[in-house]
């Protein structure tokens, strides 16, 4: 009732149980960089369908369920293309949410896929009017219109835990921040077609091969069938 801008950012994040969702997922991403800077990847720890850290398995784990059923729906059903609404700045974000460096509270963190989020980002950006405008007014003080209304999650604020940061070492999906509904217009659905796509057979029996590994040449971000 009071609106956003006197509300402040953390009312109605925590669920009955007190748990805040958009920071309760496993952190991968500190596991995959200590596995980087050790040399370990890809061919002792993977870049991609990183394993949940044991810990996030307990059964006393500060997990919510509404985590874990989001969790076991993303590896059921691997989508192509994800996004997640929910209030705040009208601008886009795109993963890493999480800062590579522990002790900053923003830094650039790009993911080996850097440019394809960019471009979604800006797809989404330039496509929705309330933020395209160049009339709309500020949520609260960042003006992000300079930016072209989208932001690495990183360089914006750390958040360890998020599903960005969860799911970006996985399946890749992105995290677009849409600040009071306003979802005018929105990217055309054929942007899940973009890029290479395929099926990798044996090429004896010609039958489809599961869980083959692709990988891309300068890409540290290998893609499984």
């Amino acid at each position: 009732r009071q609106g956003s801008e006197l509300a402040g950012w953390a009312m109605g994040r925590w669920t009955y149980e007190g748990i805040d969702l958009n920071h309760n997922f496993a952190d991968l991403n500190t596991a995959l960089w200590d596995a980087e800077d050790n040399d370990l990847v890809p061919h002792e720890f993977p870049n991609h369908y990183i394993p949940i850290p044991e810990y996030y398995t307990f059964a006393n784990a500060t997990v919510a369920p509404e985590t874990r059923a989001v969790i076991a729906w993303m590896q059921r059903y691997p989508f192509v293309l994800s996004a997640n609404l929910h209030g705040g700045e009208l601008v886009v974000t795109y993963p890493f949410d999480m800062s590579r460096t522990y002790w900053k509270a923003r830094e650039l963190t790009p993911t080996p896929d850097d440019g394809v989020f960019r471009w979604l980002a800006t797809v989404y950006a330039t496509a929705n009017l309330a933020m395209a405008s160049g009339q709309r007014r500020r949520c609260h003080h960042d003006d992000f219109a300079r930016l072209g209304n989208i932001i690495n999650g990183a360089n914006w604020h750390t958040v360890a835990g998020s599903d960005g940061t969860w799911l970006s070492p996985n399946a890749g999906g992105g995290s677009r921040r849409a600040g009071h509904c306003h979802l005018c217009h929105l990217p055309h659905p054929l942007q899940v077609h973009r890029g290479i796509k395929g099926v990798v057979r044996d090429s004896d029996t010609e039958q489809g091969i599961p869980n083959a590994i692709i990988s891309v040449d300068g890409i540290n971000h290998d893609v499984r069938t």
